[in-house]
């Protein structure tokens, strides 16, 4: 059955304007216009009014499948994510085992088959001795090649010089990388130990701890890197202002629609709503890599959204389960979950006058599609996949029981939101409809057209 989607106020590329959507019995954007008319048999859904958005592409989540699933797995999290109008993601490999080979990527691709709600890619990790795979990757099977250049799980810190530059003279798609320098945290850790003892840390020293200096540092290498080799690179959760100064501002493509940016910036929906004041009253469940800094960084990171310095708004969501976070300050793990709640608390700049809704797509889904090639996804586009998002401007007060993750909280809990996510399509089939989760999981293997 197609569906009719009518008196919308349609959100995508650059423009907001009334107008109707229909989806065809595929799945696709058939049509967009006005005073579309209902065909015999069709589906109808009024907006009223409400805002009609493509839906979030997350260029970075941590799903926890495999060996992590206690915490989280592609069906949990995938369901919190349409629930939150996110109906692509793309996957971090720092999983047990890790993603590091072709076998280990399409491994992921089958365990998501029929079980994830969203649509999906999985990136390959690079570690030390790895080379070869990621030189041998087929650039259609993965969005990108991640690099952990700074602390990270099992043996994926890639801190060999020459390994390093191999990875980003080989790269076959895009490099993305966490920047932070292990050799300055271990330095300033053991300097806080000193002086405060083990048992004197606390999550209010985290981002003196995980430094800005060390996230500068390692920036600044990964884009000599790229700079000497040509390679597309793409410097995840930026948490500092001082780091917005390395990074070109401009559109990320030219007229002809091409990214023209060699070299680009994500932030993350956490860095936008928490800063260091926050500790004292979240505590470890603010606790992440890297961490919340202060709130002059926060409102730089806004404004280098408006811009056009940060290109992509993304989330790094990573749940860990309660008990973990209950452990004292160093033993807490870092990583927060944000899927379910991350596009409305975007929305809830635009209520704050600090950007537009056009701007939030531009960030959430039109720049995401067009840095990792995603084909015909993140755009309201005739031929496109319905990959819809309608918001409903009524308050919604974030509560534990309502949370998906399989953690079972979040760290916006007792937050209230202007705006709700009244429903969500994945490839045109309604799968969140306001108040639950509809029919069974139909995400699809995301598609990259390179």
């Amino acid at each position: 059955m197609s569906t009719l989607i009518v008196n919308a106020r349609l959100v995508n590329e650059g423009r907001e304007r009334e107008g109707d959507l229909r989806i065809d019995p595929q799945g696709r954007i058939s049509e967009i216009g006005s005073g579309l008319q209902a065909a015999a048999g069709e589906r109808v859904v009024d907006a009223a009014g409400r805002w009609l958005l493509p839906g979030m592409i997350d260029d970075q989540v941590h799903f926890r499948e495999p060996g992590l699933t206690h915490k989280g797995d592609i069906a949990t999290e995938s369901a919190a994510a349409v629930a939150g109008g996110l109906t692509s993601f793309m996957d971090m490999p720092n999983t047990n085992p890790p993603t590091l080979d072709a076998a280990a990527l399409e491994a992921k691709y089958a365990a998501a088959r029929g079980r994830a709600w969203g649509n999906h890619g999985f990136y390959l990790g690079a570690s030390n001795d790895n080379l070869e795979a990621v030189r041998t990757l087929d650039p259609k099977s993965a969005p990108g090649i991640k690099v952990f250049m700074g602390a990270s799980t099992g043996n994926m810190l890639v801190d060999d010089p020459v390994t390093l530059d191999g990875i980003f003279r080989e790269a076959p798609t895009p490099i993305i990388t966490h920047c932070e320098d292990t050799p300055t945290i271990d330095r300033t850790l053991a300097e806080f130990k000193a002086k405060y003892g083990e048992d004197g840390l606390t999550p209010e020293m985290h981002p003196d701890i995980r430094s800005r200096e060390a996230c500068i540092k390692s920036t600044r290498l990964a884009m000599e890197l790229a700079r000497r080799h040509g390679t597309r690179l793409h410097v995840l959760h930026i948490s500092t202002a001082d780091e917005l100064a390395l990074f070109e501002r401009g559109p990320l493509v030219d007229a002809s629609g091409n990214v023209r940016k060699k070299i680009t910036a994500e932030t993350c929906i956490h860095f936008l709503r928490f800063d260091r004041g926050d500790y004292a009253r979240l505590g470890n469940l603010i606790k992440c890599n890297p961490a919340i800094k202060d709130a002059a960084d926060r409102e730089a990171l806004i404004a280098a959204l408006v811009d056009d310095v940060v290109d992509v708004l993304a989330t790094d969501h990573a749940p860990h389960t309660l008990e973990e976070k209950q452990k004292p300050f160093l033993q807490a793990p870092s990583g927060l979950p944000l899927v379910q709640y991350a596009l409305l608390a975007a929305i809830e700049l635009v209520h704050e006058g600090r950007m537009d809704i056009a701007r939030v797509v531009q960030k959430t889904a039109h720049a995401p599609a067009r840095l990792f090639d995603v084909a015909q996804r993140g755009f309201l586009r005739e031929g496109y996949w319905a990959d819809l998002v309608l918001v409903d401007d009524a308050p919604l007060t974030v509560q534990r029981a309502d949370v998906l993750s399989k953690c079972g909280w979040s760290p916006f809990e007792g937050t209230t939101f202007r705006s709700r996510i009244g429903a969500t399509w994945v490839n045109g089939r309604l799968a969140w409809d306001g108040r639950g989760l509809v029919g069974t999981p139909g995400g699809q293997r995301l598609a990259f057209a390179r």
